[in-house]
């Protein structure tokens, strides 16, 4: 079975870093787990790591598509496994943890034909009201659909009344598809890891992230993606810069603890706690372990 590599955690807790040096440690590449860093032009307010950042190492799925092209889990499943059969081991990195779980455990997609009946049952629903009736349905389901996936919770709505069983269990998470390390990565003080949201949300703004999100305005291209789809209201002169700054940082930090439920959930963990003042400290502690994962 290949071995895999998985860094993941909460937004703003330093995945980048750490999954960049542990790669040059081991001269491994890197695959991206992040379902907006694949858009090109989406630079900033994915916090996509640069040129400079990257040092050498190998990205995947970083740039792959244009902004307003498709993306899904399913779609990530297939090209990452595609890329882990030729490069093995190989490091996942990113906090769209459906995305990781997909590909390192025995993640099904059902290939029949949409149920257009089904849909037409709830189609007077909103897609808020329809995720409330999934989730007293389904209460493992927090964290692992976002509302505004309505196929999705439409799919789990119909798994539940044809199978009378969950979206969680009906997809086999617990089968591991590969040898596969998973490190959590955590700051358990929340209140820093909130700052540090805050802080990296000010150096967007600083490093012009109001203008990428305007030239994609420009150009009718809205992505439903946080650090975006809060300059829309600013664009039509609804509400000031203000409100926009502080919309993506309370957004974000509603990210990064849905994340950090998500993840101490729905799979099985090494659990780091980072070392903000040091973080080498951190990647020392990784890299003991994964040495004894690699070799065993």
């Amino acid at each position: 079975m290949k071995k895999v590599i998985a860094i993941v955690g909460p937004t703003a807790i330093g995945k980048t870093k750490i999954s960049i040096e542990i790669a040059k440690h081991y001269n491994l590449d890197i695959i991206s787990a992040d379902s907006v860093s694949v858009y090109k032009k989406l630079d900033i307010g994915s916090a996509k790591p640069t040129k400079e950042e990257m040092d050498g190492v190998k990205h995947f799925l970083i740039d792959d598509l244009e902004p307003n092209s498709q993306y899904d889990v399913e779609m990530f499943q297939r090209k990452a496994r595609e890329i882990i059969e030729k490069n093995n081991p190989i490091i996942i990195a990113g906090g769209t943890g459906l995305y990781v779980q997909s590909v390192l455990f025995d993640y099904h997609f059902d290939a029949n034909k949409r149920n257009y009946d089904f849909e037409e049952k709830y189609k007077d629903l909103t897609d808020v009201e329809l995720y409330n009736v999934l989730k007293e349905k389904d209460n493992t389901i927090e964290g692992r659909i976002h509302p505004n996936n309505r196929k999705r919770v439409l799919r789990a709505l119909e798994i539940l009344e044809d199978t009378n069983s969950s979206v969680t269990s009906f997809n086999g998470k617990n089968n591991p598809y590969y040898d596969s390390y998973i490190i959590y990565l955590n700051v358990s003080d929340r209140d820093v890891l909130y700052d540090r949201i805050n802080k990296r949300v000010d150096k967007m703004i600083n490093d012009g992230l109001e203008k990428e999100v305007r030239d994609l305005y420009d150009l009718n291209i809205l992505p439903n993606a946080i650090g975006y789809k809060e300059f829309i209201p600013y664009f039509k002169n609804e509400i000031k810069i203000e409100e926009v700054i502080e919309n993506i940082k309370k957004n974000s930090r509603h990210l990064a603890k849905r994340q950090m439920t998500w993840f101490r959930n729905q799979m099985p963990t090494h659990f780091f706690e980072v070392n903000l003042d040091n973080i080498d400290i951190t990647i020392n502690e990784i890299i003991k372990e994964l040495d004894k994962f690699l070799e065993g």
